[in-house]
């Protein structure tokens, strides 16, 4: 930084190791352009969003952080097994646990206390028979678009590097559709979010709970972006340098008062990549979205970056073998 001398640093499109830096960044005199290092730490620390979700009168899965294998087996009797079981301040889903008795959280616990540096680990009520959501969304500090809302294929519990997730939603009702939206939109607004958010719900018996929001790009953004044919990481960073929703003159549609990204006549289907091989086979096809049936394969065929509209006629499949970075 010294030697660069850069008038600002973006963290929100590296990870989760930017974040983790960005507060001790601004200690040391580093701009940050985009959502404040204070406002990714609220949003990191469990207690104070916690705090933050009573607030905003937004339904969580009971939760709590343990330090030692005795304080983590107290609370996991105390919010009631399942429990989902991970690490704090690390990229999301990492060393993640499903665990059905005390004995292997206290193991978990005992064991993350030798892997460096004591942070809390994380405790939460895991919901059983629940759909997972992914929401990626834009703001810039007054207002918010949501850029997409994902259903997850597999139930809730699958990592969503290592799951299939389809947009637009297949089986979510209009009234879950506005609840996720106002939610989104109220915790964009509350973190002052300026860029990129992700946010991950859970849906269980018409409920919807907040896992976990990220004030950050997240890996289904890629795949968001083409779906929409919207860049979305293009228009964050212009964002973070200023500019302003209102003049960004996106493709959007209003839901009750939240603006979100038009959806195309197609669904969008997100498939894991297999790290062993660092590739991915997929299969595109653009049909109408009455006929895609809710746990299909297909995935959408590429845009024209001009018109928004896709480069293939309708019916049109084809074969893709793609290398792949890490997200």
């Amino acid at each position: 930084m010294e030697r660069e001398k850069p008038q600002g640093v973006i963290v929100q499109f590296g990870g989760q190791t930017p974040l983790n830096l960005a507060l001790e960044l601004k200690r040391n005199g580093v701009q940050i352009i985009g959502t404040a290092p204070e406002s990714i730490d609220l949003a990191e620390d469990r207690r104070r969003f916690g705090r933050l979700l009573d607030e905003l009168k937004i339904p969580q899965p009971r939760n709590a952080t343990a330090l030692v294998p005795e304080e983590a087996a107290r609370v996991a009797g105390e919010i009631g097994l399942p429990v989902l079981v991970r690490p704090s301040y690390v990229l999301g889903g990492r060393a993640m646990v499903i665990a059905y008795d005390v004995n292997t959280v206290q193991d978990y616990v005992a064991q993350a206390a030798l892997m460096g540096p004591a942070k809390p680990v994380l405790i939460d009520q895991f919901l059983e028979e629940a759909t997972e959501i992914d929401v990626d969304a834009l703001a810039d500090g007054k207002d918010v678009v949501i850029g997409g809302i994902m259903e997850h294929i597999e139930e809730a519990g699958v990592h969503s590097g290592d799951s299939s997730c389809v947009l637009p939603p297949v089986s979510l009702s209009p009234a879950i559709l506005d609840t996720i939206r106002e939610y989104t939109k109220r915790l964009a607004l509350a973190l002052k979010v300026v860029g990129l958010m992700n946010v991950q719900y859970a849906i269980q018996r018409d409920t919807v709970f907040v896992l976990e929001v990220n004030p950050r790009a997240s890996r289904t953004v890629p795949f968001v972006s083409k779906a929409t044919g919207v860049p979305l990481a293009k228009v964050a960073a212009r964002l973070m340098t200023g500019k302003k929703l209102a003049s960004v003159n996106l493709p959007v549609v209003q839901h009750n008062g939240v603006a979100e990204i038009a959806v195309h006549e197609f669904y969008s289907v997100k498939s894991p990549v297999f790290p062993s091989t660092s590739s991915v086979v997929s299969i595109r096809f653009l049909v109408p979205r009455c006929a895609l049936p809710a746990r299909s394969w297909e995935f959408p065929p590429l845009m024209d970056r001009r018109s928004r509209r896709p480069s293939l006629p309708r019916g049109s499949a084809f074969l893709a073998r793609a290398r792949c970075s890490s997200a």
